[in-house]
């Protein structure tokens, strides 16, 4: 059975991995199983060429094939920005309310109050004999300045995304159901599964 250790220490991730490839004949683990490792240095341009470099990395640290991704929101009137920096836009990894503050004010300056968005995923695949398998996913739809709902994470609260009968919807407001249906990385992963069928000839 290949293991396969997915670049994250996000029990969620995990979670949602090991679901999405439990009919395949494959081992899913964390970083966490391997200790202390260092860090990959994400200085990619895009998310696809950030997920290569995670991917990469630990692949050679674990001695096991990788999965990894990057993500983030591309803001139409920001010109495409956060995009790869989105988890530290204001300058601190992580901090969901200095990123969104940052958001809401760069709106706001340009005398904005809503602006084209989307949500991009990429994920890569590395074997260790150097075989690569790449998926991408995307949702369009609307950031606006006023936040609702409670779930979700990141910039979701403030992401609306049009739902049946015309009706708006952030994605901090959607089921956890109706978010993986639609979602960036829902939509990307169900790519990846669909070649990591073929390349285990499932």
């Amino acid at each position: 059975m290949k293991k396969i250790v997915i670049a994250t220490k996000n029990a969620g991730k995990i979670r949602e991995m090991k679901a999405a490839f439990s009919h395949l004949p494959v081992e899913v683990v964390s970083l966490a199983s391997f200790g202390s490792l260092p860090d990959a240095v994400e200085d990619g341009a895009t998310f696809e060429a950030n997920a290569r470099i995670k991917a990469h990395f630990f692949c050679g640290e674990t001695g096991c094939a990788c999965i990894a991704d990057d993500s983030g929101i591309e803001i139409a009137a920001l010109d495409g920005a956060p995009g790869v920096h989105s988890a530290r836009f204001a300058g601190v990894h992580g901090d969901d309310a200095a990123n969104n503050a940052k958001m809401v004010a760069e709106l706001e300056k340009r005398g904005l109050d809503a602006s084209a968005a989307d949500y991009r995923c990429a994920l890569v695949f590395e074997d260790t004999d150097g075989t690569i398998l790449t998926a991408d996913g995307r949702v369009d739809g609307t950031v606006r300045l006023t936040p609702r709902g409670e779930g979700g994470f990141g910039y979701d609260p403030y992401f609306y995304v049009p739902r049946d009968g015309g009706e708006e919807k952030t994605m901090a407001e959607l089921t956890l159901a109706e978010k993986d249906a639609i979602s960036h990385r829902g939509r990307a992963l169900r790519e990846l599964v669909k070649q990591l069928e073929r390349y285990f000839g499932k």
